[in-house]
């Protein structure tokens, strides 16, 4: 399962709803890339290891809804806002992740004992729906760092002929991520 561990990226505009509600759109993308080598196996043409290369990207469109558990500051007159040292928060949403898993490389028909190459792919688009919490973290009156953890929860079958058999692809995971908000 460590194989597919990778950066996640993400933007997300917030809209103040009132003032503990926030109701968010982002877009996110994360992208592994995996060698892997058979080592039962050599080619028998010119005694070469099979090697495969899997690559699996994901960009999560959604659409969340974002509860503060204390007021993130309060204003003094018409202009100015002093905002709170954190403000932690949880929140919940869903939306749509379009996913691609590939692999190519040597494979072996264990009827024939052929080692082959091929390149086998599976792509699409699945709800998804997740939950969050972190805290924002105010430095000075102009920087926020956001410091979530987030549980995303999605699945679907393979989309291909080529992977018939090989079940679903489990697209659920945890998430870690530190992020800088800029207010106006």
């Amino acid at each position: 399962k460590t194989d597919f561990r990778s950066s996640a990226w993400r933007a997300e505009v917030d809209v103040r709803a009132s003032e503990r509600f926030d109701v968010a759109l982002g877009i996110g993308f994360s992208r592994s890339h995996t060698w892997s080598e058979m080592r039962d196996w050599v080619d028998l043409d010119d005694d070469l290891p099979i090697e495969q290369t899997t690559a699996f990207t994901r960009v999560p469109v959604t659409l969340s809804l974002k509860t503060y558990f204390r007021d993130r500051g309060r204003s003094i007159g018409q202009f100015a806002w002093i905002p709170e040292r954190w403000s932690p928060f949880v929140g919940a949403g869903a939306g749509l992740l379009w996913y691609k898993f590939s692999q190519q490389g040597d494979f072996v028909d264990f009827e024939t004992l052929e080692v082959y190459y091929d390149a086998l792919g599976s792509s699409g688009t699945t709800p998804t729906a997740h939950v969050f919490a972190g805290a924002d973290v105010t430095f000075g009156s102009r920087f926020i760092v956001s410091f979530e953890g987030r549980y995303s929860w999605a699945g679907t079958g393979m989309d291909s002929f080529a992977f018939e058999g090989f079940g679903d692809i489990d697209l659920d995971g945890f998430q870690m991520m530190v992020g800088l908000s800029l207010p106006f």
